[in-house]
């Protein structure tokens, strides 16, 4: 790599590696992609990385998705691990502690229940007439079956829930 790429590739936070091969000299510069905070631009510098998974990825940040590993960002792209093995070179996992808003679903409003993620308008309208319909939720698990909830999707929710 010739001394003026190496110079762009540290004076530009928007230079896009040409291939694999520069990942190296970019980790080597202390050049890092914050995984949790990336954005569309910061993820196009990946080589391969198409603008659609960026924006995906961007996508799920934004509805609280945490990245915590390589094998984390290969599932959220469908994506072997192997595959972007090497972009670990600049990729930092940088996480925030979960401080989430408590809500108890058994009498909470639509603005409360919108602020949690993963809770969509259908989600929500489902609550609401559940338990006007059967009353107050008694724990975690009532919730799950009254309202058919899956395990992956509940153990989201549960650390925004009380009940």
């Amino acid at each position: 790599m010739s001394l003026f790429a190496r110079q762009k590739m540290v004076n530009d936070p928007y230079y896009r590696f040409g291939s694999l091969a520069e990942l190296p000299i970019a980790a080597e510069l202390g050049i890092r992609i914050d995984v949790n905070s990336a954005t569309i631009d910061d993820w196009l510098r990946l080589p391969g990385l198409s603008i659609h998974q960026a924006r995906a990825l961007v996508g799920l940040q934004q509805a609280g998705l945490e990245l915590y590993s390589i094998e984390d960002l290969a599932a959220a792209l469908g994506m072997p691990v192997q595959r972007i093995q090497t972009w670990s070179l600049v990729l930092s996992f940088q996480y925030r502690e979960l401080q989430p808003v408590l809500c108890n679903p058994s009498i909470a409003g639509l603005p409360e229940l919108m602020q949690i993620p993963g809770m969509d308008v259908k989600l929500i309208e489902l609550v609401m007439i559940d338990r006007q319909n059967n009353g107050a939720y008694r724990d975690l698990g009532d919730f799950q079956r009254r309202l058919n909830i899956n395990g992956a999707f509940l153990g989201k929710l549960m650390h925004y829930l009380k009940f």
